[in-house]
């Protein structure tokens, strides 16, 4: 029987009250925050220890002394592992100190001041009860799916026991997170309350009500919630439904969502420790493969660098007021991102239907976005959104991004009206997403205040920033830029100059080969799927009619005149056969596509304007085809200085174009595939095709695969 009242370790802060018989034990590591490592499991497990000793516990609180509760593994800890076995171990010891706290013998409520992620909504499964603060910037949910894995700590067993098998495959199978309010609506939390204060007295409550608290599938006669009871009709029916939601989705390029469906389909069959066992092996097995380890390599680490400006020049950027030049879907949504950190704006056009439209646009992202917020937080953003007709309204504005048409002449014009009227200090950026920046800069009095701020569409949600620097672009100016766009919550990468720079070069590639392959009588609908199975995140020719076969066209002969290059074939003859016919995509109801509402279909009279004779099969080609065409543009990006380090490729490559995001992105992709066969297939295709300028690898990946490098150390 222990005889002090309090504990710290280097996990858990904690305190016994006598007059309640409540222990309470705060999550409190080194550190802003509380992750899962070796520190956590032996503080916990003494903490608990400690608690259960002592004369008169009644029950235990679990909460946390930081801003958040837990927020899952220490994935700096978790990436050191390399075998099976230390995975197998780390688990096992995990679920064993899990177990103990749920069959503990006194009810354990967790209390959620803060989110619960991954492991750590895990461990507040593992308590009898769960009480979170009614605030909806708390979040729980088990995304590990999204980093390679699996929940391995009996998230793939006890959530479905809570809330039953369907709701449970929705949020495991997408890596979805629920806000606290709707965390209570879908049973995920137990109780909400509006104060610190409440929520501890709710805890009490609860555990004076529950003296012999059990998890309910530890009870004799559990029953499933949801309905479906493990092992019947219903039950297989669900299961049979989310393997083929997986497979329309993923198209079978990422292993961690049908291992999970695995480990909660097997596991629900079994005891509650037969289940952890079954998903504790299929972790571990899954947590050293390649995809699993380039995933987190690029999600987490690279991706947690990068939106700290890691590597980069940083400076204040200063800047309050921003003009933003075109109302078209990118200025009304760059306008209001910028409202939105607090930014002024001011949205400039030509006319007043594009400005009604942008104003429309701005208000529906007001209310979709800031629908939890106050009515006047959200009528503040808007006011700090203003609409013009008149350029001197972007008098004294000190940033200014252009986004206007595509056409040079333009952008210059623009640029030379607007440049007199601006703040000292100010800088011009481009949103061009492929002219280059050295060129547009010779509009500008101020070269060396001139950049390139490519944005991606929808900008709301798409959270790359691809930022160019022209020749005479100062490191004052893209320091300014870096830390603009890590204040309007993007991901900066930073490219070299040059005609497309490196998602419009490499995307321009997707794009077009799977014109090509169309145009030499492949089946469009095989090329579309080839592009899923192959891990793209959006087929090529639905991308097309979503950003138009015109501007497309267009696109050829821009680069044509930038580059030198002259760009012909059956892709081009294709392309331009669709337009002449007015199938330019998505916006004319017609294109690859025929659209009618919200159905699409492959249109049926494309055999109708191609001369080759129709390719049956071939999947494997199509896939090659479609990923190599990107592999050597991304490796000639790398030879060329365009790309600065693998990092701006991987995550460019994955949250700007969707270039292979289960592998980590393209150089990660490279790497498992190998070099030397990526060298040794594009050689075969330079020679199968007759196209050798178009397939020929860069000497830089002929080197590695002479030597045997990697991009990324094994």
């Amino acid at each position: 029987m222990t005889t002090t009242q309090s504990i710290n370790n280097e996990a858990i802060s904690g305190s016994f009250d006598p007059e309640t018989g409540v222990a309470t034990l705060n999550l409190d590591m080194d550190g802003s925050s509380n992750r899962i490592n070796r520190d956590f499991g032996t503080g916990l497990h003494a903490a608990f220890e400690w608690a259960k000793n002592i004369a008169g516990l009644k029950g235990v609180i679990l909460g946390t002394a930081k801003k958040n509760f837990c927020v899952g593994a220490d994935l700096d800890e978790l990436s050191k592992k390399s075998s099976v076995g230390e995975f197998h171990e780390m688990v096992v010891q995990l679920n064993a100190l899990f177990r103990s706290i749920e069959t503990l013998g006194k009810p354990v409520v967790c209390a959620l001041t803060g989110s619960a992620l991954g492991g750590g909504y895990e461990l507040a499964l593992a308590t009898h009860h769960r009480i979170a603060l009614n605030d909806p910037r708390i979040q729980v949910g088990l995304p590990e799916v999204m980093l390679g894995v699996i929940p391995g700590a009996g998230g793939t067993q006890r959530l479905p026991r809570l809330i039953g098998l369907q709701a449970s495959l929705e949020r495991i199978l997408a890596g979805k997170l629920e806000r606290a309010p709707k965390a209570k609506q879908v049973g995920m939390i137990d109780e909400l309350a509006e104060t610190p204060e409440e929520l501890r007295d709710k805890a009490i409550a609860w555990i004076q009500a529950n003296p012999r608290a059990k998890q309910p599938f530890d009870t004799k006669g559990f029953i499933w919630p949801g309905g479906a009871q493990p092992g019947t009709l219903q039950a297989t029916q669900i299961f049979m439904g989310a393997s083929a939601m997986l497979y329309k989705k993923t198209a079978g390029s990422v292993k961690s969502v049908e291992a999970a469906l695995v480990a909660v389909e097997d596991g629900s069959r079994l005891t509650m420790d037969g289940a952890l066992a079954v998903e504790a092996r299929i972790f571990s097995k899954l947590a050293v493969s390649d995809q699993a380890k380039a995933m987190m390599r690029t999600m987490w680490f690279h991706r947690t660098a990068a939106e700290k400006g890691e590597g980069l020049p940083r400076r204040d950027h200063g800047f309050k007021k921003v003009g933003i030049l075109g109302a078209g879907m990118m200025g009304a949504g760059l306008g209001w991102i910028c409202a939105k950190a607090g930014l002024e704006v001011v949205i400039k056009d030509i006319t007043a239907d594009a400005l009604e439209v942008a104003k429309k646009h701005c208000k529906a992202q007001t209310d979709k976005r800031m629908r939890r917020k106050p009515k006047e937080e959200q009528q503040a953003l808007m006011d700090r959104i203003r609409f013009t007709l008149e350029t001197p309204d972007l008098t004294g504005c000190d940033l200014i991004i252009e986004a206007v048409v595509e056409d040079d002449v333009i952008k210059a014009k623009v640029t030379q009206e607007v440049e007199p009227l601006l703040a000292d200090g100010y800088v011009f950026a481009s949103n061009t997403s492929a002219i280059p920046i050295t060129h547009l800069a010779k509009a500008a009095a101020k070269k060396d205040r001139f950049i390139g701020l490519h944005f991606f569409s929808p900008v709301e949600q798409m959270p790359l920033l691809e930022i160019i620097c022209g020749d005479e672009t100062s490191e004052d100016t893209l320091g300014r830029c870096v830390d603009f766009g890590i204040a309007i919550k993007k991901l900066p990468v930073v490219v070299g100059d040059g005609y497309g720079f490196y998602t419009s070069r490499t995307f321009g590639k997707y794009l077009m080969e799977a014109a090509e392959l169309v145009a030499e009588g492949y089946d469009p609908a095989l090329v579309e799927w080839a592009a899923r199975e192959s891990g793209m995140a959006v087929p090529p020719l639905k991308v097309f009619d979503e950003v138009t076969l015109r501007l497309v066209h267009k696109g050829l002969g821009t680069r044509e005149r930038y580059t030198g290059e002259t760009i012909e074939g059956p892709a081009v003859d294709l392309v331009k056969a669709m337009v002449e016919q007015g199938r330019i995509g998505k916006v004319a109801g017609k294109g690859f596509y025929d659209y009618e509402g919200k159905s699409r279909r492959l249109w049926n009279g494309l055999r109708d304007v191609l001369d080759a004779p129709k390719i049956e099969g071939e999947l494997e080609t199509i896939k090659k085809r479609l990923l190599l065409t990107q592999m050597v543009e991304v490796a000639r990006c790398m030879e060329e200085g365009i790309l600065k380090s693998n990092r701006d490729a991987d995550v460019a490559g994955v949250f700007g174009i969707g270039l292979v995001p289960a592998s980590g992105g393209p150089l990660s992709w490279m790497d498992s595939y190998g070099i030397e066969r990526v060298v040794r297939e594009l050689d075969e295709l330079a020679e199968t095709t007759g196209l050798r300028a178009y397939w020929e690898p860069p000497q830089l990946l002929r080197d590695m695969a002479a030597q045997g490098k990697r991009f990324y150390d094994a």
